[in-house]
Formats: C-alpha cells, sequence, structure tokens
C-alpha cells in the first residue's frame, strides 16, 4: 500500500534501574517509609473521587491496547521502528470472514462481536514507510510521468536518492485468545495473532469490535495542584501479581527518586517523591521505572495516578 504514515517522535529519555518500595496493610495507608503525608492526602481524595459506572464490572473495559506483545518480540532497532509506526506487508492472503467468540473474565463470560482478520490487519497497518536516515539508499522505482517524490528526512527528495525503512512481513494468520488486563481483571480475549518473518513472537491485534469496547472513565481529578515534590505515574510498565512496575514522570535533574504507593481493598494509587533540583535545568520529561510491591495481589483493583487519578494502562516498554 501507499498511504504516507506520519512518525512522530518526542524528545524522550527512558532511565533504567528501578526502586523497590514495600506497602502497608491492605485497607489503611501505607507505612511511613512508603509515603508521605501529602500523599497520602492525596491518594486519599484520588481514591474517593475514583466512582466508575456499572460497565466497570459488567462490560469490556481493556486497560491495555489493541496491539499487544505476548512475548520478548527480539526487536532490533529497525524492527521496533516499524512495530510502533505500524508498517507492514503481507505475503498471506488475510481472510475477511468473520468469526464468533467470547470473553472469558475471572467473574464469568461475555459474548462480543468481532472484527474479521482483514479488518483486524487494516486497523494494524498504518501505511508504508517513510524515508529513513542512516539507511543503505535504495534505487527508485520510476512510474509514468516522471520521478516519485516523497518527503525526506532533509526535505523533499527524489526516490533515487531517498533512503528507506523497512516494514513487517507478515507469513501467517490465526485467531485465538490473549490474556488482557481490564477492569474486570486479566481476561483472555479473542485476537488475532499475525506471524511476523522478522520478529520472535507474533503481533497480536485484539478482535474485539471498537465499537463494543467500553472507553475508561474521565477521572476526577483533585482540585488543588500536585504538591511539590510529588510526580505523577505515567503508566504501567508490567503486573506481576502483588508487583507493580510503575513509569514514573520525573525531571531531568531531579534525584531521591521513591516510589510511593497507598492501597486499600478496592483500590491501588501510586506516584512517586523526588528531590527537586536547585539552578537551572533542561525542561525534559524522563520516565523512571520503579517497583513497588503490595500487601495483596492486585487482582481486579484499578491503579490509579496521584495527580490525575485516571487508572493506568499497561503500556509497551
Amino acid at each position: 500500500m501507499n498511504r504516507p504514515a506520519l512518525l512522530l517522535v518526542l524528545p524522550l529519555l527512558l532511565v533504567t534501574g528501578c526502586a523497590a518500595t514495600d506497602s502497608g496493610p491492605a485497607g489503611g495507608p501505607p507505612s511511613p517509609t512508603h509515603g508521605t503525608e501529602a500523599f497520602d492526602q492525596r491518594a486519599v481524595q484520588v481514591a474517593e473521587a475514583w466512582r466508575p459506572g456499572p460497565d466497570w464490572r459488567t462490560g469490556y473495559v481493556p486497560l491495555e491496547g489493541p496491539t499487544v506483545l505476548t512475548g520478548d518480540p527480539g526487536f532490533t532497532p529497525e524492527t521496533e521502528a516499524a512495530f510502533r509506526a505500524g508498517w507492514y506487508r503481507a505475503q498471506v492472503g488475510i481472510p475477511p470472514t468473520r468469526v464468533g467468540g467470547e470473553i472469558q473474565f475471572p467473574d464469568g463470560r461475555l459474548r462480543l462481536p468481532l472484527v474479521s482478520a482483514a479488518e483486524a490487519y487494516r486497523q494494524l497497518d498504518q501505511g508504508d514507510p517513510l524515508p529513513c536516515p542512516g539507511r543503505p539508499k535504495q534505487p527508485g522505482r520510476p512510474t509514468p510521468g516522471g520521478p516519485t517524490v516523497e518527503p525526506g528526512p532533509d526535505g523533499w527528495a527524489t526516490s533515487s536518492t531517498q533512503t528507506a525503512c523497512l516494514p513487517l512481513t507478515v507469513t501467517a494468520v490465526t485467531f485465538g485468545a490473549v490474556p488482557v488486563r481490564t477492569s474486570r481483571g486479566v481476561a483472555q480475549v479473542p485476537a488475532w495473532l499475525f506471524t511476523i518473518k522478522e520478529l520472535a513472537t507474533p503481533v497480536v491485534r485484539l478482535a474485539v469490535a471498537p465499537t463494543a469496547v467500553t472507553p475508561v472513565p474521565e477521572p476526577t481529578t483533585p482540585a488543588r495542584p500536585l504538591p511539590d515534590g510529588l510526580v505523577a505515574a505515567q503508566n504501567l510498565a508490567a503486573v506481576d501479581d502483588a508487583r507493580l512496575t510503575v513509569r514514573l514522570g520525573v525531571g531531568a535533574c531531579d534525584t531521591g527518586i521513591t516510589p510511593l504507593v497507598w492501597e486499600r481493598p478496592d483500590v491501588v494509587v501510586v506516584g512517586g517523591g523526588v528531590t527537586r533540583a536547585t539552578g537551572e535545568c533542561i525542561d525534559l520529561l524522563k520516565l523512571e521505572p520503579v517497583t513497588v510491591t503490595l500487601a495483596a495481589p492486585l487482582g481486579s483493583r484499578p491503579v490509579l495516578d496521584v495527580f490525575s487519578g485516571a487508572p493506568l494502562a499497561i503500556a509497551p516498554r
């Protein structure tokens, strides 16, 4: 396909390493070593304001994106760029036939309309690669009326001088189910699994029709600004029983980054504490992965950001 794809690159620095903490007893505030008075007060406000509608417990509210990786794909810089941009090419036929299926939650089942493999592939495929700096130059293919002209990294260039990124190659597609974190806990969700020649694991596109997906409810953010020295949680990197890996949004010169958690039987609130730098510092947001261990397995409890009050979704690395 020849649809142009736009890849937006934001200045983002990922910092490796993590800090671990243990929370206090479920149903009460965390111990003094894992919270601050300002954080605890804010967490109580966030938890009390969390009032999702009935669909949170009866519908399908996914807390992961519709494109899922179920294992380590063995990315290279080129294949990761293609995955994030949605660059694909199919070497097999993609069946247009719709199939039936249901979601299996820990507390029951729900039958919903599904999309066909062809529809799922159309959602997955976001166009052809743009010219990419650092790649070997590819000879252009002449087209009627003259050379093809496409935007390059330094402006507009003819196809005879452009550099190219590579798409991911689909060699097979199968129907199955994959574990997905939802508002009702981890569910088995129908999905289309696309085998990719360049990757070690399939790229999975969830098969539930977009019209059957209940959106995450809008949070109620506390009126007061976040107290100085506290930072927001951006998303979840992983959930392993009672162990959460959370990405905090911190300043480029912040130090003393400490994960903070507050929990009760129906909700968990997370954030972080930092020491702000004095003097000049570059204005840059970093994502700092930290780890917290809850007093009890997370189960179906939502994890809320202490700043916005929004439930956190699992985001790819």
